[in-house]
């Protein structure tokens, strides 16, 4: 049965804690240091109008690979940036949507390096293009 007259205090109580939570802190910063750096590139496309440079979040941003293979297919966020981190190499990245024409661009990625294009869209959609074309 527990004892009365041995009861812990709460100051006792909260020197416990403070020092797990302390030793768990230290623990994990230690972890971090001798995780392995992520090798990773990181690609961030900008997507915006090509008139009125704002930012098109409503986009579809597919990254390929060079034989156009789909990796992924990414939103773009609020400020018009999609991102991704990649192996390092050459990749090709298309831009869509609906009201504008499409944009692909290629691109190389270096390991541990941040990469930014800016695709800006230009107005008409593509099968408009094609019908000025052939009613001149």
């Amino acid at each position: 049965m527990w004892d009365f007259k041995k009861k812990l205090s709460l100051t006792r109580v909260q020197t416990i804690v403070g020092l797990a939570a302390g030793i768990l802190s230290i623990s994990f910063s230690v972890a971090a240091l001798f995780k392995p750096a992520s090798n990773k590139a990181e690609l961030v496309a900008v997507v915006q109008d090509g008139k009125t440079e704002k930012a098109l979040s409503d986009a579809m941003v597919e990254v390929l690979t060079t034989e156009d293979a789909v990796i992924t297919s990414l939103k773009p966020d609020w400020s018009g940036k999609a991102r991704f981190n990649l192996d390092e190499g050459r990749y090709r990245i298309r831009v869509s949507h609906p009201k504008y024409r499409s944009e692909v661009r290629d691109v190389q990625l270096v390991s541990k390096e941040r990469t930014e294009i800016r695709l800006q869209l230009r107005s008409g959609a593509p099968l408009d293009t094609v019908r000025r074309l052939f009613h001149h």
